[in-house]
């Protein structure tokens, strides 16, 4: 996969209902868009993988204390499904993440287009890619984390599953879970191959039990894998110092 010197954007598949993807994003801070990429195109990426060419580093989770597996940051240029899918996406997120702000009283405002943010992010000296792939083996997991990375955070990301449950792979569910100030919830989101959940960073507005919205803060990871091996992409829209 080479990137392209001329990106061509796509048009994400009309099957999505991205007034129920909305809902969900603000009922429970995830949403699925099932099948995203096709079985060829997971086993495409799934193949990257094991190249050297194309990554700016590699990361073995046990050394950090993230959990075990490992994962490598891409390099710029992306992939072009990846560099096309990020726009894409960021282009239809963005207006969810503008009203999540208003209702939190957060002065930042995002632009329409990721270029555009980017462009925010490098000017602050957050210039290293952060999309990913990541590889699990038996008895690895990622412990619940934030993907945070510097000042400029934008508040949804995006994992697509590469490899196909129960036949791949089996456990290695990803979870979520809330913690409000007096609440706690906890989920496990069911994907298929191909399929991607949107999911927030670090906080998304809640409803009050009084008038008003408050802050619910998120962390995401990985179960502990039973058998085989479990393959994801990772889209997180800022990039890191």
């Amino acid at each position: 996969m080479k990137a392209q010197a001329k990106r061509t954007e796509p048009s994400l598949p009309d099957s999505f209902d991205w007034s129920a993807i909305e809902q969900s994003l603000d009922g429970h801070g995830n949403a699925v868009l099932p099948g995203l990429l096709s079985v060829t195109q997971c086993k495409e990426f799934t193949a990257l993988y094991s190249r050297e060419e194309g990554y700016r580093s590699r990361i073995v989770m046990a050394r950090h204390g993230f959990g075990r597996g490992e994962y490598k940051y891409f390099a710029y240029p992306l992939p072009p499904l990846l560099d096309q899918l990020r726009h894409a996406l960021f282009s239809r997120l963005a207006p969810i993440a503008n009203r999540w702000n208003r209702q939190l009283d957060i002065s930042v405002h995002y632009p329409d287009t990721l270029d555009a943010f980017l462009g925010r992010c490098h000017a602050a000296g957050q210039i290293r890619p952060t999309p990913l792939i990541l590889q699990y083996g038996p008895g690895d997991y990622n412990c619940l984390h934030q993907d945070l990375y510097g000042e400029h955070v934008f508040p949804l990301q995006v994992a697509i599953l590469l490899s196909e449950p129960g036949k791949d792979f089996t456990g290695g569910e990803f979870v979520m879970t809330e913690t409000a100030t007096k609440s706690q919830r906890a989920y496990v989101v069911a994907l298929r191959q191909g399929d991607a959940v949107v999911f927030t960073v670090n906080h998304r507005p809640a409803a009050g039990k009084r008038a008003g919205m408050r802050k619910v803060s998120i962390r995401h990871g990985v179960s502990r894998l039973h058998s085989g091996k479990r393959h994801t992409v990772g889209l997180i829209f800022h990039d890191a110092r």
